[in-house]
């Protein structure tokens, strides 16, 4: 019997030190041989690794680090971060379930007919009874309408862009020659394209992040072909008959009493490569100066201001940071008006400006940084993450009971300054201590809410001040929704259309409004914003369409 041969252990593979701008050179000499698809993905994946080779250098990152940057993570809470088993499970009733356990919501996520705001109402009559005939059941009493019809919803699928095709029939007189083609309905062919199309393909691209040609392959499915081109031309038209209410939008947040900034990073085609001298042109009304000239990084700031019953959701890209954007909108702010509240993620990017603010911090993100190490001091980060779940449990509380600013000031104070307290006794007592080594990750997490512990409380002090900058991070989305499927920009002046519709978009959303029906009648309605733009905010321009329906025709 023959006997294998054993093998000695596997050399080691030889690593090959490799820069960044080899791979680079590498890609972009292939780009001839590729598709403009393939050539993206290629960078794109060239791009991922030299992420990882960075963070895999760097001190302190872990397998799980990498796995939540990569992947993202599917929750933070506390009981899932640090396993926490159910609370008091002899309190509970005889199922089991917890006395305050949060009851199911009805409905498994069907939505009733009154959720239906834009569909058609048809009312359909009874077949054979009329108001007031005979009973046929007890052949007595007479049958009258309800209040409550029985109602049924029926979906159907169609285009997101539809086409109609008018015959207009043309006779022709057999003995002169002459042709009579019949009118065209009121409104068809003055213009190929509706308001309404322009409005749609702002909506998909801007606010649900569908590119232009996967738009254009699924009209072409469908039997309605709309060319990518078309479509940009259509909501670059409609961004500057869009501009008169965007621009009072950035007036109205420039006197908000919150105002939460961030920025997340972006891809402009004509910023790309050597430094753009002319980087403000277009994107937003800043002018950053030299400094922002020679930078080669491309941003999308998200500004959120809440004042006044309303919140303003407003995008700027290009080469300026969020507190270079924040500081041009403030500077349309009125003297008389207080210093308003500004919550960031404590970033310098986000302070950085010509501008006077009371800085709050975001607890949030220094939260964070416990999550991210709890698997290796889960004692320490319980007592963190505990304590600031009462707070945020009392900050919906003061929610819930509809309080003003000054009274959610009043209950936190007394609710949650004490846990505040506790909490900064215990940060100090781990390194006078020496309960927890400064330089570990643990130690890191502890030192940076230390050293922003004054912005972090000033909800504690000041009325208004919010807990956290997540409203300005679900706005960030909008920018990251379309950074993930479009990949770029092309122009400054793309980035800018595109901060328009989604400042429109966002800002319409989060009033509670219909952005489709606003994005139409600003544009059907073009002269009356520009007259007097402050009457058509998502919030009340629908005030204003009544009074133009409800007004005497003017003389011909």
């Amino acid at each position: 019997m023959k006997r294998k041969k054993r093998r000695g252990p596997t050399a080691p593979a030889q690593r090959r030190e490799l820069r960044l701008d080899e791979l680079t050179g590498i890609v972009e000499r292939a780009k001839a041989a590729l598709s403009d698809a393939d050539h993206a993905t290629l960078k794109a994946a060239v791009e991922t690794l030299a992420f990882l080779t960075q963070e895999l250098e760097a001190k302190g990152t872990t397998v799980e680090r990498l796995r939540k940057w990569l992947f993202g993570a599917s929750t933070e809470k506390t009981s899932q971060v640090l396993g926490d088993p159910p609370a008091d499970a002899d309190a509970g009733d005889a199922t089991g379930a917890a006395p305050d356990a949060k009851p199911k919501a009805p409905g498994h996520g069907r939505h009733g007919a009154a959720a239906y705001r834009g569909a058609a109402q048809v009312t359909v009559p009874h077949e054979s009874l009329h108001r007031g005939d005979a009973c046929p059941a007890c052949l007595k009493g007479k049958v009258y309408p309800m209040a409550e019809p029985a109602v049924l919803v029926r979906v159907t699928g169609m285009a997101p862009l539809t086409a109609t095709v008018y015959a207009c029939e043309r006779l022709r007189c057999n003995l002169c020659g002459e042709v009579f083609t019949a009118a065209a309905p009121p409104g068809v062919g003055a213009d190929k394209y509706d308001e309404t199309a322009a409005s749609m393909i702002g909506l998909l691209r801007y606010g649900a992040g569908l590119p232009f040609n996967r738009l254009e392959t699924l009209q072409r499915g469908l039997g309605i072909p709309l060319p990518a081109a078309t479509q940009w031309e259509l909501v670059e038209r409609a961004a500057g008959q869009l501009a008169p209410a965007h621009d009072e939008l950035i007036r109205q947040a420039a006197q908000g009493e919150v105002l939460h900034n961030d920025d997340t990073t972006m891809k402009v085609l004509a910023l790309m490569g050597a430094p753009h001298a002319a980087a403000g042109a277009g994107a937003a009304a800043t002018t950053a100066g030299s400094a922002a000239d020679a930078r080669t990084g491309v941003y999308t700031s998200g500004i959120v201001a809440v004042g006044g019953g309303h919140r303003i959701a407003l995008f700027f890209t290009g080469h300026q940071h969020a507190g270079e954007n924040l500081a041009a909108v403030l500077a349309q702010r009125a003297t008389e008006l207080p210093v308003p509240i500004q919550m960031s993620d404590l970033l310098s990017h986000n302070t950085a400006g010509d501008f006077t603010t009371l800085a709050a911090g975001c607890i949030a993100h220094s939260r964070r940084r416990y999550v991210e190490v709890a698997d290796h001091f889960p004692a320490e980060c319980r007592f963190v993450l505990e304590t600031l779940r009462e707070v945020y449990k009392h900050d919906a509380l003061a929610e819930q009971r509809h309080l003003s600013a000054a009274e959610r000031l009043q209950f936190h104070q007394a609710q949650s300054g004490p846990l505040m307290a506790d909490l900064e006794a215990w940060l100090r007592a781990q390194f006078d201590e020496r309960k927890v080594e400064p330089n570990s990750s643990l130690g890191e997490a502890i030192s940076f809410m230390q050293k922003h512990w004054s912005r972090l409380t000033l909800f504690l002090r000041v009325a208004g001040a919010p807990l956290d900058n997540n409203v300005c991070e679900r706005a960030l989305k909008k920018a990251i929704c379309h950074r993930k499927n479009s990949l770029f920009y092309k122009t400054l002046n793309g980035a800018h259309v595109g901060d328009v519709f989604m400042a429109l978009i966002h800002t319409t959303e989060l009033n509670g409004a219909d952005p489709f029906a606003y994005l139409v009648a600003l544009q059907r309605h073009h002269d009356e914003v520009v007259d007097e733009p402050a009457a058509w905010m998502p919030w009340n321009y629908q005030d204003a369409l009544a009074r133009l329906a409800t007004a005497p025709a003017s003389p011909p």
